[in-house]
């Protein structure tokens, strides 16, 4: 980061799917104080669904925010957000005394009934013209909404205006609300990249009408209201941006300073963007999409649960112990594993996981990997599954493009050392930041003026150690062979 002698500081609200992060940032970009709380779930009767507990999110942060030592909280002059994507909250109307509607349906709900599901499908737009595929639960964002119309029309003259999860919080914060075209362009259905601009299917039921005022993730949408801010102690005038999609957020600090890099940013999700590569040829039914970026451009785009999955080959086992060494054992041992272990997305969903020795089916699956390589086996699971749609996403990109690898699987060195070994000769440069990308990101957005050239990103640092490539790369392929027969199997079982 670079060294700077103002002494304000950023707050960055960084809201995943299994948790919540407050981080203050200084001016140099140094973390000077976090806080974190799970992400939770509640049953809500009115609806009889999910939906995300935004109360519980808001009494932590009542108490959070105001529990920073005071000499911190004086020092913050913004304040950031970031979220998940799949997630749309109804208000009351558009103003500081509109009232939360209609809470953010969680996506892993499945509750929707046949008969909604087919009628959805009969109007849904095609996928070149909204780059969404169609995905299971509410992983089409539109989807919640248009239930909610259709089955709970009461509720729906309730929220009178719908914005994203990211936009809530900043109208929670501001009283101000607005949408925002990364958290737009995730997968929901509402948003055409082609037309930059709601889908003909959100204007054609009625959706676009009640989308909140459209604004960039840079933009500053008002203050923090005083009553709140006196509340959790906030010096007056605090600045609210309007906020972003969350693997947005991670490529938006790289996209100053190498445009066309493809940026794998892992967490519950591993998300691969490919602003380099062209949008044509991306195939639905592999789960690959267009996300829009902050700054508007259509970004090739694919997906999976990586973090559930390798939580899932895991176990009860120490990820620390995904060594290289441990990897080396996977290998001279023969273990393997097939997708999927989760069933929400990527590019096999509706596959059951499976467990291969030796190019063989284990019949006790994943209990018969010693607990000691688990971990090193969820690695190379991940590292497989990334390189795969690398290559399937990322093909008409040069093959000097490098692969920027963020978030929690850029610590694991058994994971980096099978993923530049797949990659290979595509260099593959691992993030030296300590914090997580999307917070870093968010940070950097609160720092891009109105025309937007973002700080500098952090360093990264490039992998070298390229001795497992041939033994990989021949896995690799033998790995794709069986799991495009387990797909092919998967699919006449049902």
């Amino acid at each position: 980061m670079t060294t700077t002698t103002d002494d304000r500081c950023t707050l960055v609200l960084d809201i995943g799917k299994s948790n919540a992060r407050l981080v203050l940032i200084d001016a140099a970009g140094e973390v000077v104080a976090r806080r974190s709380q799970a992400s939770a779930g509640r049953h809500d009767a009115t609806l009889d669904a999910t939906v995300l507990d935004v109360e519980q999110l808001q009494a932590w942060l009542r108490r959070d925010i105001a529990g920073l030592p005071a000499p911190q909280r004086a020092r913050i002059d913004r304040l950031s957000i970031t979220t998940h994507g799949a997630a749309f909250c109804g208000l009351s109307g558009d103003g500081p005394d509109a009232q939360l509607a209609l809470a953010p349906i969680d996506y892993e709900w499945d509750g929707y009934d046949a008969e909604f599901l087919a009628a959805e499908r009969a109007e849904a737009d095609p996928f070149d013209h909204t780059g969404s595929p169609a995905l299971p639960m509410g992983l089409n964002a539109g989807r919640p909404l248009r239930w909610v119309q259709t089955r709970h029309p009461a509720l729906w003259e309730r929220a009178r205006v719908w914005l994203p999860y990211a936009q809530y919080w900043a109208w929670w914060f501001s009283g101000v609300a607005c949408s925002e075209v990364s958290s737009l362009g995730c997968h929901t259905g509402l948003w055409s990249p082609v037309e930059r601009g709601p889908s003909a299917w959100a204007r054609r039921t009625g959706l676009a009408e009640r989308l909140a005022p459209l604004r960039a993730a840079w933009e500053t949408v008002g203050r923090v209201r005083p009553a709140l801010a006196a509340a959790l102690g906030l010096p007056e005038g605090v600045r609210v941006l309007a906020g972003s999609h969350d693997s947005n957020a991670c490529l938006a600090r790289h996209l100053a300073t190498a445009a066309d890099a493809t940026v794998v940013s892992t967490g519950t999700w591993c998300i691969v963007m490919a602003p380099g590569a062209p949008i044509d040829g991306l195939d639905a039914a592999r789960d690959q999409l267009v996300n829009i970026a902050v700054d508007g451009r259509p970004v090739p785009t694919g997906r999976f649960m990586g973090g559930r999955e390798f939580a899932a080959i895991c176990g009860d086992s120490d990820p620390a112990w995904a060594t290289v060494p441990a990897l080396r054992e996977v290998l001279a041992q023969g273990w393997t594993a097939l997708p999927a272990f989760a069933e929400a997305g990527g590019p096999f969903v509706g596959q059951r996981g499976r467990v291969l020795r030796h190019g063989q089916p284990v019949e006790a699956g994943l209990a018969a990997v010693p607990a000691a390589l688990r971990p090193a086996l969820a690695a190379l699971y991940c590292a497989l599954m990334l390189a795969w749609m690398v290559e399937h996403l990322a093909a008409g990109a040069r093959a000097e493009t490098p692969v920027l690898l963020e978030g929690p699987l850029a610590t694991n060195p058994a994971h980096v050392a099978a993923l530049a070994a797949l990659l290979a000769p595509r260099p593959l440069q691992v993030s030296t930041d300590p914090l997580e990308g999307t917070a870093r990101g968010a940070w950097m957005l609160a720092h891009w003026p109105a025309s937007p050239h973002a700080p500098a990103a952090p360093p990264v640092l490039p992998t070298a150690d390229l001795q497992l490539a041939p033994a990989l790369q021949a896995l690799a392929r033998q790995w794709q062979r069986h799991s495009e027969l387990n797909r092919v199997e998967s699919a006449a079982a049902g």
